[in-house]
């Protein structure tokens, strides 16, 4: 199971971690996943996802239908 956002597609980001002597060892930078139920005053259901805590972010502040919307997701 890929670790990815359902509705944004963010995955993880590689880059280094870097010691006091400058030895670089190569790191994956996770996404902040977790399962959310959002609710659709529109289709009167929940919807089940894996996102992004960035993501749960932007639809706080614009609502569920209204980033659905935007984003041109199809919901079923």
């Amino acid at each position: 199971m890929s670790r990815t956002c359902d509705l944004t597609g963010k995955r993880f980001q590689v880059g280094y971690r870097v010691s006091h002597s400058h030895i670089r060892t190569k790191h994956r930078f996770g996404v902040n996943l977790q399962k959310k139920r959002f609710w659709s005053s529109e289709k009167q259901r929940f919807y089940t996802f894996k996102v992004a805590a960035s993501t749960m972010r932007s639809i706080d502040k614009i609502g569920f239908d209204a980033y659905a919307r935007r984003n041109g997701l199809k919901l079923s």
